[in-house]
């Protein structure tokens, strides 16, 4: 059950939340994410990665962080009719999840291709290049090492996005210098700094940082 918000940000931020209501075959995800504790992405940031997708047309994606789906699942809703996605993920049984959730919303198994690993053994043997978007939900402290290999993987005009940037409060909470929090603040700065990249940070769920490659 959603907490009852104490003050009119939080109020305004779980009025953004529930504009996006959730399907039957996504809350069956998200419930089963939760089960076996894979952490969802909230539907606010489900819906922010559905319009990014459709906004670049994506036709390649790759995914860090596979869980059972409920990210997937916005993915593809964005994605064109034709397109791939390419889902990473350490944890074979949360991909066996997410696989009845993508055939339950009738997405062929050529549209998704599931691979078991380590994001940073995967990820370099994609084509440069190759992809239209990049979503990154792993692992925050390899998070500069993601965004480094999403630069390469992705097109002039492709997008690069990182779930939970804000670790909900505590990136925002100076007095917060754990090694989780001190490496999601790491990553906005290079993300901001880069000068490839056009940032964009917005409050939906843990935080969404998405940003633009530039062409040279």
């Amino acid at each position: 059950m959603t907490a009852t918000p104490t003050s009119p940000l939080e109020a305004a931020l779980a009025y953004a939340e529930e504009f996006h209501p959730e399907d039957e075959i996504l809350r069956v995800a998200r419930q089963r994410s939760i089960e076996v504790g894979a952490l969802p992405v909230s539907p606010g940031s489900g819906a922010a990665l559905c319009f990014l997708a459709s906004a670049v047309n994506a036709r390649a994606v790759v995914e860090i962080g596979t869980g059972c789906g409920v990210s997937g699942l916005w993915l593809l809703r964005g994605m064109r009719a034709d397109g791939t996605l390419t889902s990473v993920d350490v944890e074979p049984e949360h991909q066996r999840l997410a696989r009845q959730s993508f055939a339950q919303a009738g997405f062929s198994g050529g549209r998704v291709r599931l691979i078991t690993g380590r994001a940073l053994d995967v990820l370099p043997r994609l084509s440069d290049g190759g992809y239209d978007m990049v979503f990154c939900d792993g692992a925050v402290q390899e998070s500069g090492d993601y965004l480094a290999e999403s630069v390469r993987l992705l097109r002039t005009g492709g997008v690069v996005v990182f779930d939970n940037a804000l670790l909900h409060h505590r990136v925002a909470d100076p007095a917060r210098r754990d090694p989780e929090t001190v490496a999601a603040r790491e990553l906005g700065k290079l993300v901001r700094s880069d000068e490839r990249l056009r940032p964009l940070l917005l409050p939906l769920g843990g935080g969404i940082l998405a940003a633009l490659k530039l062409g040279s």
